[in-house]
């Protein structure tokens, strides 16, 4: 086990193994040509001989022939057909369906309502429907060999556009078995492993070049034509009027998971995290779903080892889980299973990642998504383990240099130098770095009666960056906190609020008070300091 974060490096000693997993991922699968209407027009040429019959009559049709074909074909293949309520989550409704034991097609088709691009003809222009109405949508749910549960979401009405998703847990739990390495599989994690290099290995290389990508190209073209499309066109009509699907990355998750060996361990880790690091970080939100018993303390309660299993994923344990969003990028920690805590990036759009969304870009959209997650956890340690250095405190009231500019030093005694920090700390974990009016609208919710404006917060930046406590990404105007900084700056800021000012605030003589009934172990240090620094005071002859 090589740990490849700060974070895990901190707590290795507590881990079996690591590994990195690509989860969801939806591709939007679309025919290029009819996405405009001089293309939708050619192809319907192609289709029909002329475009004479172009209207919304004919166009209605489709999803009309559509749906009698899918419900008379699952009638005759004993393939259930349930419709879907509005909330209803619809993978965990297809789960109850999955059949034992289980073979490759489809095994489950679900209709649901959603907005979509319906097109509509006025006189001679071929137009958008604006808003896009609520239709049914197809979601056929397919057991493929090689990536496992498979969903295609598929509008019937042209030009038939359509998505893919799939989970790259799925694709890790076949290969595995194949390569016949043990594991036990919650849902989409595998909570034991009898190699986790081996599965690491597996999981690295299952999205990383072109040929990658080929292979899960083929899984979508395995089932798109001749399970789906094959409703609407059939195989002639797609050949004639030449219907190709093109591909694109729409979301993408990544996560890091690791293998605690004990979940008691797990436990005190992370809600020991998450007290640390919440108020710092600016985590309004914790969220709990409490289970119905403790994580055991043993590594193996049974003395069984890790089997192949794939188990469905219920409140056993207790599940706590942190998120921050970022438009629409969403970082989030939490603990699944017994003993794995799962860090994860979400691109809920993957255009927000700015590396291109065409199919190919894939393993570009993978390697950003990890980035994200390493940099959080970069973070995550450097709020949870603070560490500063007395010789650098000493200089940092001394002026720096930045380029050619002479630039002041840091007041720590001032107020506003210290709100700066603070919201460094607190955007310290934006997977695109913050810049100066971010820091600037930070600065002004920490306090708010002072007009701190992006000029300011750009001077201020240049003083931190002189010192090494923050750094520009990429030579761009958008910055972020060092590693060393960030844990200097932290171990400031809680050295001031929790240990100085409470301390000097009850320097005087101390008031007696009742015992409290849960008294917790800093409570405890916090009345030893206290008599020890009344003993100093008088050592000192100091008024207190």
């Amino acid at each position: 086990m090589i740990a490849v974060d700060s974070f895990s490096r901190h707590y290795e000693r507590c881990l079996e193994g690591i590994y990195d997993c690509t989860d969801r991922i939806v591709i939007n699968a679309y025919f290029a040509l009819g996405q405009s209407p001089g293309g939708f027009r050619t192809w319907w040429r192609r289709l029909m001989g002329n475009d004479d019959n172009l209207d919304n009559t004919h166009l209605m049709r489709f999803a009309g022939h559509f749906s009698r074909r899918v419900h008379a074909w699952a009638k005759k293949e004993g393939i259930p057909i349930v419709a879907c309520q509005r909330g209803e989550r619809k993978h965990e409704l297809a789960n109850q369906h999955i059949p034992e034991p289980i073979r490759p097609g489809v095994f489950c088709i679900l209709v649901g309502r959603a907005p979509a691009p319906v097109l509509e003809v006025r006189g001679t222009h071929i137009q958008k429907k604006a808003p896009h109405p609520y239709v049914n949508h197809y979601y056929f749910h397919i057991m493929d060999p090689d990536w496992g549960h498979v969903t295609i979401r598929f509008c019937p009405h042209p030009p038939f556009n359509a998505q893919v998703i799939l989970n790259g847990h799925e694709y890790v739990a076949i290969e595995a078995t194949r390569q016949n390495i043990d594991f036990s599989k919650e849902a989409n994690c595998f909570t034991h492993v009898s190699d986790a290099a081996g599965l690491a290995r597996i999981a690295d290389t299952m999205i990383r070049s072109s040929a990658d990508v080929g292979r899960l190209v083929q899984a979508c073209e395995r089932w798109i034509y001749s399970t789906c499309l094959c409703f609407a066109l059939d195989l002639a009509e797609q050949q004639r009027t030449g219907f190709r699907y093109s591909y694109s990355a729409y979301q993408a998750e990544y996560s890091r998971n690791l293998l605690f060996e004990r979940g008691c361990v797990l436990d005190q880790v992370f809600n020991s995290v998450i007290d640390r690091t919440r108020a710092p970080l600016e985590i309004r939100t914790v969220k709990t779903i409490f289970g119905r018993k403790y994580r055991p303390y043993y590594k193996d309660a049974k003395g069984k080892g890790p089997r192949i299993e794939v188990t469905v994923e219920r409140p056993v344990y207790n599940l706590t889980v942190f998120k921050v969003h970022f438009g629409r990028l969403t970082v989030k920690i939490y603990s699944k299973g017994e003993r794995v805590l799962r860090i994860e990036a979400i691109a809920h759009n993957a255009r927000d990642l700015r590396c291109g969304v065409v199919i190919d870009r894939l393993p570009r959209i993978i390697e950003s998504l990890k980035a994200i997650v390493e940099r959080f956890m970069s973070a995550l340690n450097g709020v949870d383990v603070s560490f500063i250095d007395a010789g650098a405190v000493e200089t940092w009231h001394l002026p720096s240099t930045v380029g050619t500019s002479r630039i002041g030093g840091i007041d720590i005694n001032q107020r506003r130098m210290r709100a700066v920090m603070e919201a460094v700390i607190a955007l310290s974990i934006n997977p695109r770095g913050f810049g100066t009016s971010d820091l600037a609208a930070k600065v002004r919710e920490i306090i708010p009666d002072v007009d701190y404006q992006p000029r300011q917060a750009s001077y201020d930046l240049k003083k931190l960056s002189g010192k090494g406590l923050v750094c520009p990404i990429d030579r761009s105007r958008r910055y972020e906190p060092t590693s060393q900084g960030l844990r200097s700056m932290v171990a400031l800021v809680t050295l001031r609020d929790r240990v100085l000012l409470p301390l000097l605030a009850n320097a005087g003589k101390r008031k007696t008070r009742p015992e409290l009934p849960n008294r917790s172990q800093i409570d405890t240090h916090y009345d030893n300091i206290q008599i020890e620094m009344q003993k100093i005071f008088e050592c000192l002859h100091v008024a207190a």
